[in-house]
């Protein structure tokens, strides 16, 4: 049996784009102009205007593909926004390699309040030892069982079912920049935000990290994604 791993890191890498400030303003101006138009000084402002009235078709035009890496459980929470392409590793055709995650010491363990209105505090020690050494055992013995299952010429697909929501897969998102600002808006705590959001500590990692290739690509339509309070347009 192949050796397992236990990880925390979340790994989000763009690997490609087409993406920029000026292709929103181009596609914007064709509307008034009806052809192709240069870049102009007022590009800023003409993506202020759409993002406030929320004008949101000339975003689209803009497309991000990520490759993330990350645990199944994470992968099924992405896969609700139902508005990217995906494209995942396949258990029914490769054996998944036993990569498994487990919480480092910033993920909070306690839940407290009730549904809607909760927070998550810190574990005590005893709590931390205790959520690490369940992970780990049984995701040891999920992966021998499952291990044992294809030496023994077990399908692929039914070997994996006895595999946990915490080994890692690796899916390639597509997303157009619309759509994504849709996605940063639900996934991201921001204390400005105009509609306050609460995801999962784990998603939200994923989700800061395409926002940096966000708005690295395209600054001016993130500042103005964040001045209207993270409201996708």
């Amino acid at each position: 049996m192949k050796q397992p791993t236990f990880i925390s890191a979340l790994n989000v890498d763009l690997l490609e784009h087409m993406a920029s400030d000026a292709i929103v303003a181009r596609r914007a101006r064709v509307s008034t102009n009806g052809a192709l138009v240069p870049p102009k000084a007022k590009d800023a402002g003409l993506i202020g205007m759409l993002m406030r009235d929320r004008h949101g078709l000339p975003f689209e035009h803009c497309v991000f593909s990520f490759e993330i890496h990350c645990p199944i459980f994470v992968m099924r929470e992405l896969m609700r926004h139902r508005i990217a392409s995906y494209s995942e590793e396949s258990a029914r055709y490769r054996q998944l390699e036993p990569a498994f995650y487990v919480p480092d010491a910033d993920r909070k363990l306690v839940q407290t309040g009730k549904v809607g209105a909760y927070h998550f505090e810190a574990g005590s020690a005893e709590q931390v030892i205790r959520a690490n050494f369940a992970i780990r055992t049984t995701s040891l013995a999920a992966y021998a069982e499952y291990d044992r299952m294809l030496v023994n010429g077990i399908a692929r697909e039914v070997a994996r079912m006895v595999l946990p929501v915490n080994i890692y897969s690796t899916v390639h998102m597509t997303i157009n920049a619309r759509s994504l600002m849709n996605v940063l808006s639900l996934r991201v705590i921001d204390s400005d935000s105009t509609y306050p959001s609460f995801p999962q500590w784990e998603i939200e990692q994923v989700a800061r990290q395409m926002e940096e290739a966000f708005a690295e690509k395209m600054p001016v339509t993130h500042a103005a994604f964040v001045k209207a309070g993270r409201v996708a347009p």
